[in-house]
């Protein structure tokens, strides 16, 4: 509502300075910071309307010339571009401005995503926003350092400019699962979020088989993947058993660290395993004794 009502007034004070256009210039600062107030000085005798339009406020009160027009601190905390105009019998003047954002005051952080594969490049990104106190982002460079803390690997610290507001970088998630945790910080905030870091793809399977009368029981080593960390247990691992009846497939996932099968088979046997694309060891089994 309140930028619906900025923009019908900002059409009207255009009007309005149109229609006095021989009006003499109005005397603004080209910037001025957020939250500062200031006086525009005016000149002559009378009474004038003043307006004041800007990106999330607008207002309309009489003044007397020859004074100073106040703008308040209130009425410029949002950062953008301003029209102010004065119109008076002699007609109306207008002139633009612009309110810049004030010191860093505090940063919002975003993490993503907030689970990776462990021994990943680039694998997450993280990005830092900087704000002053009235929300505005501040487009004048900020340092902002980031802090990365894994589980048994040496922390990490890399200080960045931010530009236009934003600061970002790019990580490479650990070779261990666990927490990974990210901290931006200013000088006057700080923001922490938490990624977990998961086992990757299986690696390395292997299995062993029994036969049990006329089947044949198939179970995995601990499944993990490449770096060694368990896989999580629901990874489904597939078994494939080629007899004298054919080829048989069996999926089955891995609970507490390992995948077992129950498998029919008639006479000599071979098993093998995969999950994913990480193919395993195969197993001959003979025939009934």
């Amino acid at each position: 509502m309140k930028r619906a009502l900025s923009a019908l007034l900002l059409m009207i004070v255009g009007v309005l300075a149109a229609a006095g256009a021989h009006a003499a210039e109005l005397q603004v600062p080209k910037q001025v910071t957020a939250g500062n107030a200031f006086s525009i000085p005016t000149t002559g005798s009378g009474s004038a309307t003043f307006y004041l339009v800007g990106p999330s406020h607008s207002a309309k009160r009489q003044v007397k010339l020859g004074s100073g027009i106040e703008v308040a601190e209130d009425e410029i905390r949002t950062s953008g571009r301003y029209i102010a105009t004065l119109c008076s019998s002699d007609g109306c003047e207008s002139a633009d401005f612009f309110v810049a954002a004030t010191n860093p005051a505090h940063l919002s952080l975003l993490v993503h995503p907030s689970r990776v594969r462990v021994a990943t490049n680039n694998a997450m990104s993280a990005v830092a926003f900087v704000f002053d106190k009235f929300h505005n982002l501040v487009l004048q460079p900020v340092p902002v350092e980031f802090h990365i803390t894994v589980k048994d690997t040496p922390a990490f610290s890399k200080s960045l400019n931010s530009s236009n507001g934003v600061a970002w970088l790019h990580l490479n998630s650990a070779r261990k699962e666990g927490p990974a945790q990210v901290v931006a910080s200013i000088q006057s905030d700080s923001e922490k979020r938490v990624v977990q870091q998961v086992a990757s793809d299986a690696c390395n399977l292997r299995i062993r088989a029994v036969r049990k009368g006329k089947f044949i029981a198939v179970e995995t080593e601990p499944v993990r993947d490449c770096s060694g960390n368990s896989v999580p247990d629901g990874t489904v691992v597939t078994f494939t058993k080629v007899d004298a009846s054919g080829k048989t497939t069996v999926d089955a996932p891995v609970k507490r660290g390992v995948a077992k099968v129950d498998m029919p088979a008639q006479g000599e046997a071979t098993i093998s395993v995969a999950s994913g694309v990480a193919m395993g060891n195969e197993v001959r089994i003979g025939g009934t004794p």
